[in-house]
């Protein structure tokens, strides 16, 4: 029953980081003059607009998945590339909020079973949030790197883009990832203990 316990608090977690970060992208670019995603469905909280099977079960057994991408129109910006960071910035930014928001269901709920799935889900979007700020694509910090590239370097990026699921393999099987997400998480960490503590 604990393992099982242990499956059902990771899917809690798991699901409302994924959720969170989708619907900060949604949400984000909305704001930004795109309804591309509210149209799809995509600007909401509901788990099951978000969620892919696939990308959950891989991230429940090898810690890597993935949720449904947020289709997004950048032209319907005001401002191409502002729009663009913004938007892939926005899912971190919603990670953190989601984190602050468990961080303070753990600090004032009495019941251990809640508290566990709090905390469990704060380390989840610290994670869920740092991970996509890895500059490579298909990930949230490609998106965010790539907004600042002048136009000429539009081959670099293409090439780049095409080859990201390759570098992201590399990262993942040598670990070399965490010495970026790791300081993400740390700094993230330190903002959600300073807000939870006001």
């Amino acid at each position: 029953m604990n393992f099982l316990s242990d499956i059902l608090v990771s899917l809690v977690g798991i699901v409302f980081a994924m959720t969170i970060h989708e619907f900060g992208h949604a949400f984000a670019a909305y704001l930004l003059g795109d309804d591309t995603a509210k149209r799809a469905g995509r600007m909401t909280i509901n788990p099951s607009r978000h969620v892919d099977i696939l990308g959950l079960i891989m991230l429940v057994i090898f810690h890597f998945g993935w949720a449904k991408p947020v289709p997004v129109n950048p032209n319907n910006f005001k401002n191409y590339r502002v729009g663009s960071f913004i938007v892939a910035i926005s899912g971190a930014i919603g990670n953190l909020i989601g984190a602050i928001i468990c961080a303070f269901i753990l600090k004032f709920s009495p019941m251990y079973s809640i508290s566990l799935i709090a905390a469990t889900a704060v380390n989840y979007n610290l994670w869920f949030g740092a991970f996509n700020l890895l500059p490579v694509p298909p990930l949230d910090g490609w998106g965010v790197i790539s907004s600042f590239l002048p136009y000429k370097y539009r081959d670099f990026e293409i090439k780049y883009e095409n080859i990201g699921y390759v570098v992201l393999i590399v990262l993942l099987i040598t670990n070399l990832y965490s010495y970026i997400t790791t300081p993400i998480v740390s700094v993230f960490a330190t903002i959600v203990r300073f807000v939870t503590k006001i």
